[in-house]
């Protein structure tokens, strides 16, 4: 069986890593981020070290070589630069806000509430030592689960 793989002809693996092309492309239109698109260019690639005539387990290392190499090295600056007018889910789009204190912020001993947009929120200072009183104004730094995690925001200041 593993002779009739290698032994297919130059234009059957061409037809195969097109076809791989060709799948990994439509996967890649309907997901939502870069998936296997990283993959459908080493398909392509393979399909063109196979037209110079290279064997079949050369293809293979080109196309997993040429896959890999590329999701490491781009696809942190395409997720970077294509994901710029991704609109921000509701908890995202409230960091950087300032907000109200309704209820001592004290994380050693788990307390901390604050009204966002109507909806109560538990709240957590980012660094542990820092207690925020009741009327205090917080910035959010960042969302964790349910909880906001806020800085102490001092007027002047961002």
């Amino acid at each position: 069986m593993e002779a009739d793989i290698l032994a297919l002809s130059p234009a059957m693996l061409n037809l195969i890593w097109i076809g791989l092309f060709i799948i990994l492309l439509i996967i890649e239109v309907f997901t939502v981020g870069l998936t296997t698109i990283w993959f459908a260019i080493g398909a392509l690639a393979a399909a063109g070290v196979n037209t110079l005539g290279a064997n079949l387990i050369l293809q293979v290392i080109v196309f997993l070589a040429v896959s890999i190499v590329l999701m490491i090295f781009t696809r942190p600056w395409a997720a970077k630069h294509l994901n710029k007018n991704r609109l921000k889910t509701n908890y995202e789009s409230k960091i950087g806000e300032i907000i109200k204190i309704t209820e001592r912020v004290d994380n050693l001993r788990q307390t901390g509430r604050s009204i966002v947009d109507g909806q109560e929120w538990t709240v957590r200072s980012h660094k542990d030592s820092e207690i925020l009183e009741t009327g205090d104004l917080a910035k959010i730094v960042a969302v964790s689960g349910v909880k906001l995690i806020v800085e102490k925001y001092e007027e002047g200041t961002l």
